[in-house]
Protein backbone atom coordinates (compact mmCIF):
# COMPACT_ATOMS: atom_id res chain seq x y z
CA UNK A 1 0.00 0.00 0.00
CA UNK A 2 1.36 3.46 -0.82
CA UNK A 3 1.79 5.35 2.46
CA UNK A 4 0.19 8.47 1.02
CA UNK A 5 -3.10 6.56 0.71
CA UNK A 6 -3.07 5.62 4.40
CA UNK A 7 -2.23 9.14 5.56
CA UNK A 8 -4.81 10.65 3.19
CA UNK A 9 -7.51 8.35 4.61
CA UNK A 10 -6.57 9.30 8.17
CA UNK A 11 -6.49 13.00 7.27
CA UNK A 12 -10.03 12.71 5.83
CA UNK A 13 -11.12 10.92 9.02
CA UNK A 14 -9.98 13.84 11.20
CA UNK A 15 -11.43 16.37 8.73
CA UNK A 16 -14.80 14.63 9.09
CA UNK A 17 -14.39 14.55 12.88
CA UNK A 18 -13.71 18.29 12.88
CA UNK A 19 -16.85 18.80 10.74
CA UNK A 20 -18.88 16.61 13.16
CA UNK A 21 -19.64 14.24 10.27
CA UNK A 22 -19.84 10.97 12.16
CA UNK A 23 -21.29 9.11 9.18
CA UNK A 24 -18.33 10.29 7.09
CA UNK A 25 -15.94 9.06 9.79
CA UNK A 26 -17.64 5.67 9.91
CA UNK A 27 -17.79 5.40 6.11
CA UNK A 28 -13.99 5.65 6.00
CA UNK A 29 -13.83 2.53 8.19
CA UNK A 30 -14.16 -1.15 7.35
CA UNK A 31 -17.46 -2.71 8.48
CA UNK A 32 -15.71 -4.65 11.25
CA UNK A 33 -13.16 -1.98 12.21
CA UNK A 34 -11.89 -2.28 15.77
CA UNK A 35 -12.27 0.58 18.25
CA UNK A 36 -9.97 0.83 21.28
CA UNK A 37 -10.12 4.01 23.34
CA UNK A 38 -7.88 2.73 26.10
CA UNK A 39 -8.60 5.32 28.86
CA UNK A 40 -12.41 5.14 28.55
CA UNK A 41 -14.16 3.62 31.53
CA UNK A 42 -17.46 5.15 32.62
CA UNK A 43 -19.11 3.70 35.69
CA UNK A 44 -22.89 3.78 35.87
CA UNK A 45 -25.23 2.46 38.52
CA UNK A 46 -25.59 -0.96 36.95
CA UNK A 47 -22.81 -1.25 34.40
CA UNK A 48 -19.41 -0.13 33.26
CA UNK A 49 -18.88 1.17 29.74
CA UNK A 50 -15.42 0.73 28.28
CA UNK A 51 -14.01 2.13 25.05
CA UNK A 52 -13.51 -1.29 23.50
CA UNK A 53 -15.45 -2.77 20.59
CA UNK A 54 -16.21 -1.85 17.00
CA UNK A 55 -16.29 1.53 15.26
CA UNK A 56 -19.89 1.05 14.09
CA UNK A 57 -21.15 0.34 17.61
CA UNK A 58 -19.05 1.72 20.47
CA UNK A 59 -17.09 4.23 18.37
CA UNK A 60 -20.13 5.82 16.78
CA UNK A 61 -21.90 6.14 20.15
CA UNK A 62 -18.78 7.61 21.78
CA UNK A 63 -18.24 10.22 19.04
CA UNK A 64 -21.94 11.16 19.00
CA UNK A 65 -21.89 11.68 22.78
CA UNK A 66 -18.74 13.80 22.61
CA UNK A 67 -20.14 16.07 19.91
CA UNK A 68 -23.47 16.36 21.74
CA UNK A 69 -21.77 17.32 25.03
CA UNK A 70 -19.11 19.52 23.39
CA UNK A 71 -20.81 21.26 20.45
CA UNK A 72 -17.62 23.16 19.57
CA UNK A 73 -15.52 19.96 19.63
CA UNK A 74 -12.58 20.21 17.28
CA UNK A 75 -9.23 18.63 16.59
CA UNK A 76 -5.85 19.75 15.37
CA UNK A 77 -3.63 17.15 13.74
CA UNK A 78 -0.07 18.04 14.69
CA UNK A 79 1.70 15.13 13.01
CA UNK A 80 1.10 11.97 11.01
CA UNK A 81 3.63 9.18 10.68
CA UNK A 82 2.98 6.16 8.51
CA UNK A 83 4.72 3.00 7.39
CA UNK A 84 4.45 0.83 4.29
CA UNK A 85 2.02 -1.58 5.98
CA UNK A 86 -0.85 0.92 6.43
CA UNK A 87 -0.10 1.84 10.05
CA UNK A 88 -0.54 5.52 10.85
CA UNK A 89 0.31 7.27 14.12
CA UNK A 90 -1.39 10.63 14.59
CA UNK A 91 -0.63 13.21 17.25
CA UNK A 92 -3.89 15.12 17.64
CA UNK A 93 -5.12 17.73 20.12
CA UNK A 94 -8.85 17.45 20.73
CA UNK A 95 -10.57 20.36 22.42
CA UNK A 96 -14.02 21.63 23.29
CA UNK A 97 -16.20 23.43 25.79
CA UNK A 98 -18.69 21.35 27.72
CA UNK A 99 -22.35 22.26 27.20
CA UNK A 100 -24.01 19.08 28.56
CA UNK A 101 -23.17 16.32 31.02
CA UNK A 102 -20.79 13.79 29.48
CA UNK A 103 -20.98 10.38 31.12
CA UNK A 104 -20.16 10.89 34.80
CA UNK A 105 -18.78 14.41 34.21
CA UNK A 106 -21.36 17.04 35.06
CA UNK A 107 -21.50 20.17 32.93
CA UNK A 108 -19.64 23.11 34.43
CA UNK A 109 -19.12 24.84 31.07
CA UNK A 110 -15.37 24.23 31.20
CA UNK A 111 -12.98 23.88 28.27
CA UNK A 112 -10.37 21.20 27.59
CA UNK A 113 -7.40 20.86 25.23
CA UNK A 114 -6.12 17.30 25.33
CA UNK A 115 -3.27 15.72 23.37
CA UNK A 116 -4.09 12.27 21.98
CA UNK A 117 -2.07 9.60 20.26
CA UNK A 118 -4.06 7.70 17.66
CA UNK A 119 -2.72 4.53 16.09
CA UNK A 120 -4.77 3.53 13.05
CA UNK A 121 -4.45 0.83 10.44
CA UNK A 122 -5.61 1.39 6.86
CA UNK A 123 -6.18 -1.73 4.75
CA UNK A 124 -5.50 -2.30 1.03
CA UNK A 125 -8.96 -0.93 0.18
CA UNK A 126 -7.96 2.40 1.83
CA UNK A 127 -10.38 1.81 4.71
CA UNK A 128 -9.50 2.11 8.38
CA UNK A 129 -9.80 -1.30 10.00
CA UNK A 130 -8.50 -0.46 13.47
CA UNK A 131 -8.39 2.64 15.68
CA UNK A 132 -6.61 2.83 19.02
CA UNK A 133 -6.35 6.05 21.01
CA UNK A 134 -4.45 7.05 24.13
CA UNK A 135 -4.69 10.19 26.30
CA UNK A 136 -4.35 11.29 29.90
CA UNK A 137 -7.76 10.59 31.45
CA UNK A 138 -6.90 12.46 34.65
CA UNK A 139 -6.11 15.59 32.60
CA UNK A 140 -9.57 15.78 31.02
CA UNK A 141 -11.26 15.15 34.39
CA UNK A 142 -9.29 17.99 36.00
CA UNK A 143 -9.92 20.34 33.08
CA UNK A 144 -13.68 19.70 33.28
CA UNK A 145 -13.79 20.10 37.07
CA UNK A 146 -14.38 16.46 37.98
CA UNK A 147 -12.65 15.40 41.16
CA UNK A 148 -13.07 11.94 42.64
CA UNK A 149 -12.43 11.30 46.28
CA UNK A 150 -12.33 7.70 47.55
Amino acid sequence: MPTSTASETVTRFFDDYRAHDIEGMVDLCDDMAGFHYTPVEMWGRQRVIRGEGKVRTIGKVFWTGMIDSFPDLTNQVNSLTQDDDGNVAAEVVISGTQAKDWGPIGNQGKHFDLPHLFVLHVNRESRIDDITAYWDGAHINRALGRVEVD
